[in-house]
């Protein structure tokens, strides 16, 4: 039926313009954005799992800036430590060295030993990185150990959505080497009393009288021991229990650089690790909204003509109307 008032084929063609004028723009969004979802309203689940994704990757790279962060406090640690096993390795070798020798060579001997002690004060003091110090502690008046050194290491995430962080932590009480704290129960590996027939560590002090045999209950410290003092040269008997607790600590100083080294290599693995997961993420999150540009393309060269042959329809189907004219011509 033939109709002024309504003219259906127009009203389909234009409905099936304004259809692949919608895909159109769908289309040219997707190019344009790269995305397939950059919206909610592209796909409310993908958007939202996408959105959760990135935010706990941007968590992930304030983890790995921790981490080198962690490893970057540690490696001072160890370096200064490492520096330190070698300086009291020196004074094993004038304690060495001094035995058997004659009072005047021992006060000279003893000039140098001072000169190590302070060289090994010196490497602690200084092994400090943005403002951590694991080696020259001081716990202040109230702690009785030296807390620990936590290198954020992980930004979890559980399938019920809460989240937590792991750390990396490093046990500075035990591998201290100074220890200022006045409420500290233990000090450190080289200012601690020990015990110069064993070279363990004791609480309790009592400092040898220089130049008389060497006693049972006798104790040292690495950071002031002295094999001269005033006028007073200490005895072979003493010099041999200070060589037994410079070995002793000498032992624990490398037990110390060995917990170091593995947490060293624990933050870089670490490291390694978040770094490859925050690339999986990447992709996975790609995978969900990233827009295949090979298909967009060519889809938008179809829409295009689709575009152009509804135009056409459209054009035909309003001049069908003109036509009708023609019956009411004489």
């Amino acid at each position: 039926m033939a109709s002024i008032m309504t003219n259906a084929a127009a009203l389909t063609a234009l409905q099936s313009l304004n259809a692949t004028q919608k895909s159109l723009d769908t289309t040219q969004s997707r190019i344009s954005t790269g995305y397939r979802v950059s919206q909610a309203s592209d796909n409310a689940a993908y958007w939202s799992i996408a959105t959760t994704m990135r935010s706990d990757n941007q968590a992930m790279s304030t983890v790995s800036d921790s981490l080198g962060l962690g490893a970057s406090k540690v490696d001072t640690a160890y370096t200064g430590m490492n520096s330190a096993i070698t300086t009291i390795n020196s004074i094993q070798q004038k304690l060495t060295a001094s035995y058997g020798q004659t009072d005047a060579a021992k006060e000279k001997t003893q000039v140098e030993i001072a000169a190590l002690q302070a060289q090994l004060k010196g490497y602690a003091d200084s092994a400090t990185f943005s403002g951590t110090n694991m080696l020259s502690v001081n716990s202040g008046a109230t702690a009785t150990t030296a807390a620990d050194v936590k290198v954020v290491s992980a930004f979890n995430r559980t399938s019920a959505g809460a989240v937590s962080i792991s750390t990396i932590d490093v046990n500075v009480e035990s591998i201290k080497l100074y220890e200022a704290g006045t409420a500290a129960t233990s000090k450190g590996i080289l200012d601690a009393n020990r015990l110069g027939v064993s070279g363990a560590e004791t609480a309790t002090a009592s400092a040898p009288t220089l130049g008389a045999a060497a006693a049972a209950t006798d104790t040292y410290s690495v950071a002031s021991l002295s094999i001269f003092s005033g006028t007073t040269a200490a005895s072979d008997s003493q010099i041999s229990q200070m060589m037994t607790v410079v070995d002793a600590a000498l032992k624990d100083m490398t037990t110390a650089a060995t917990k170091l080294g593995a947490a060293k290599s624990s933050i870089d693995l670490q490291k390694t690790f978040t770094q490859s997961l925050m690339d999986s993420i990447d992709r996975g999150v790609g995978q969900l909204v990233d827009a295949d540009m090979n298909k967009e393309s060519t889809r938008l060269q179809a829409l295009q003509v689709q575009q152009q042959l509804g135009v056409q329809a459209l054009s035909i189907a309003n001049g069908s109307s003109q036509s009708i004219l023609s019956l009411f011509r004489g």
